[in-house]
């Protein structure tokens, strides 16, 4: 006799793993997985293993969370050095093309400007049709990935992804980039090696809010049967608060946390760069995957950086999703993958793409894609867009962490914009160094004081300002400062009062107020409506 129907409880986390590691964008493209498993996870594991009191001893201090310490105490060293080996051994195939990139990167250093057919003969055997070499208009050479063809050969390893499920009650979570998931099991944690676009992930999260026996899912996901009781303390028989979709007039805009917006007609619904937090108990009041509507439209992503792009939620949201919408970028450079294609092979059906100043019709309105300048340290990236959502007469642009290093851009956009009822902007004004995300790809270090000058960042007070001034929004909201406590195992910003981020926001809200322009800086959850 198979018993009653259940749903999975609303605080079961669900961590995307790639050989144990937290997966982000890098990890989930072929062409940039191997270079962050051979030149990061594995020095950070060997570091470990040969001198882990260094890394217990630097997490002391705040200003070294977020930098390559892993996150564990010394007496994980035997749990460490053993996914170390086994790392070595089934992802040999990541160290040896690591070693062709460097080989492939000294080639392409001795082109002088004459023709690059000689070179394709010399090119690394593992890397041999799966680039074309190219010179830029300084004859400078370079080497572009066919990005689709990597999905289909060995470098995409799916036998590497898995998903960490555990129970949380609350905000708190170590830091996921610097550390792998060990084996947590007698904590409760369970590790289900299962690719990312396999389908039983849509039948384990559609049962937040429709129920369906145990038996099936714990079946469809191959659950041990070892691991049978800590599978069934994921479920309850209660069902969740119910969410129902938004039905009134003109469009009501609901606030997640970070860059994740909810905007609303009674026609569509549109998420933008999915954060959110899960649903427990806690005196911060906030909107979790409980206040989701069952049908989600349209999910917006402006970029691929770990706070945007998030395979944490997403996964979690799939069979409720109708369309993303990406950038058009990738192309085949290493520091820009295909955005599009990751999704597509993480089992989203839906990906469409949009170039700047194109536009895809939506019931009630449209998204156009706008330029979005800053926050890449320089690198010719092109999978990055703001979003302008028009619905129902209004106009909401999610310009993300957009940096108005040439300000005349936005006097060039603003005549195709139009009026803009409300702009959403980040002030991440500091943003860490070029390395810290991108230095896995770097052939060769950068200099400290290069480094320190290729930031990641977003604008300031006067840049913020300066959009301000040309975009004219009725109303301006500061976002995507990673303040939520729900970030801090992707973000470590420990913002103070005389934060310079903060400081620079106050000087927006300051200007934007003295101008009559309704400005504000939510936290945590926060509701209008534009009628």
């Amino acid at each position: 006799m198979s018993r009653p129907p259940v749903y999975l409880k609303q605080n079961v986390v669900a961590e995307p793993l790639h050989n144990q590691w937290y997966a982000w964008w890098f990890l989930a493209s072929p062409m940039t997985a191997p270079l962050f498993v051979a030149n990061l996870h594995v020095k950070i594991m060997e570091s470990f293993v040969a001198n882990p009191a260094i890394h217990v001893a630097a997490l002391k201090s705040p200003a070294l969370r977020g930098g390559p310490y892993l996150n564990c105490g010394v007496e994980r060293v035997g749990e460490v050095k053993a996914l170390l080996e086994r790392t070595l051994q089934e992802e040999s195939l990541a160290m040896r093309y690591a070693a062709a990139m460097r080989e492939l990167d000294a080639l392409l250093a001795s082109a002088e400007g004459y023709s690059l057919e000689e070179l394709y003969p010399r090119v690394p055997d593992l890397l041999r049709g799966y680039v074309e070499l190219t010179y830029d208009l300084r004859n400078r050479a370079s080497a572009r990935f066919f990005e689709p063809l990597l999905y289909r050969s060995p470098f995409h390893r799916e036998s590497s992804q898995s998903v960490s499920l555990r129970l949380v009650h609350g905000d708190a979570r170590p830091y996921v980039f610097s550390t792998p998931r060990l084996d947590d099991s007698r904590e409760g944690d369970l590790q289900v090696r299962l690719p990312f676009r396999h389908e039983a992930w849509d039948t384990l999260f559609a049962m937040r809010r429709t129920p369906a026996p145990l038996e099936a899912v714990r079946d469809a996901l191959g659950i041990a049967p070892q691991d049978g009781d800590t599978f069934a303390t994921f479920f309850t028989p209660e069902p969740p608060r119910p969410a129902p979709r938004y039905d009134g007039d003109g469009v009501r805009v609901r606030y997640f946390g970070h860059a994740c917006v909810l905007i609303e007609s009674r026609h569509v619904s549109v998420l933008t760069d999915p954060v959110v937090s899960y649903d427990f108990p806690t005196d911060l009041p906030r909107f979790t995957f409980a206040d989701l509507p069952e049908r989600i439209d349209y999910v917006l992503l402006t970029h691929g950086h770990a706070d945007h792009l998030m395979f944490e939620p997403l996964l979690q949201l799939r069979h409720r999703i109708g369309t993303v919408v990406v950038p058009a970028g990738g192309g085949g450079a290493l520091v820009d993958p295909s955005l599009k294609l990751m999704l597509q092979h993480a089992g989203f059906r839906n990906v469409v793409t949009l170039s700047e100043l194109e536009s895809l019709p939506v019931p009630g309105g449209e998204l156009v894609g706008l330029p979005f300048l800053g926050e890449h340290g320089d690198l010719d990236v092109r999978g990055k867009l703001a979003h302008l959502v028009r619905l129902e007469g209004k106009a909401l642009l999610m310009a993300a962490d957009s940096n108005a290093l040439e300000p005349r851009l936005y006097e060039h956009v603003q005549p195709h914009v139009g009026p803009i009822d409300m702009m959403w902007l980040g002030m991440e004004s500091e943003g860490g160094p070029l390395s810290w995300m991108y230095g896995p790809l770097l052939p060769a270090p950068l200099s400290r004081k290069m480094d320190q000058s290729r930031r990641l960042n977003g604008s300031n007070a006067a840049r913020a300002i300066d959009i301000v001034q040309r975009l004219k929004p009725r109303q301006v909201r500061i976002y995507a400062m990673g303040r939520e406590p729900w970030l801090g195992h992707v973000m470590v910003m420990g913002y103070h009062e005389q934060s310079p981020q903060l400081v620079e926001s106050r000087k927006l809200l300051a200007h934007c107020r003295e101008h009559g322009v309704d400005a504000d800086m939510p936290y945590g959850q926060a509701e209008s409506f534009l009628r």
